[in-house]
């Protein structure tokens, strides 16, 4: 956190700060995201293994593709708000 003030406060001087901040408001909103998803995706799993537990496995992948589909996308945003920030 404070690495991150520090480098706010440096890109100030430079003329650069409001770039870099939105970048870091977009970079931790792509992370955010990303965990209500993968929350979402946990909570509902366990829901559809407690009513069907005859069909785990089947619920357990399909699960784990989509949450990899959501750390995907944000790992495109972390990306994206890099390049925004001049990485």
């Amino acid at each position: 956190m404070l690495n991150m003030l520090t480098l706010l406060q440096e890109a100030m001087s430079t003329g650069q700060g409001l770039a870099i901040g939105l970048a870091i408001v977009g970079g931790g909103l792509s992370v955010l995201g990303a965990g209500i998803g993968i929350g979402l995706i946990g909570g509902r799993m366990t829901e559809a293994m407690a009513r069907q537990p005859e069909e785990a496995q089947t619920i357990q992948t399909a699960a784990i593709v989509l949450a990899v589909f959501i750390e995907g996308v944000a790992l495109f945003g972390l990306v994206i708000a890099g390049f925004i920030r001049g990485i």
